[in-house]
């Protein structure tokens, strides 16, 4: 996204990567207490889900962050070079 992020401020980013997280582990664990409630297979549903969910929005947390530290680095050498 080109100047996208720029025109965010920085703890916005951040509490949308927090956000993020949240939702993942929250929707797959309620995909979970579905099945359970379909299949009634308590509790290995949600446990599955709430799996799911932490391994996608640990993923998510990792990607997120290596893209902000690639743009920090960026930034960094831009300013050093005005220098």
């Amino acid at each position: 996204m080109p100047g996208g992020d720029k025109q965010r401020p920085v703890w916005l980013r951040f509490s949308g990567i927090g956000i993020e997280f949240a939702a993942a582990v929250i929707g797959c664990s309620l995909v979970g207490y579905w099945v359970d409630r379909h299949y009634g297979c308590r509790p290995w549903g949600v446990v599955v889900g709430a799996g799911v969910g932490l391994i996608g929005g640990t993923y998510n947390f990792v990607r997120e962050s290596m893209s902000a530290f690639k743009q920090a680095q960026r930034e960094d050498e831009e300013h050093r070079t005005r220098k």
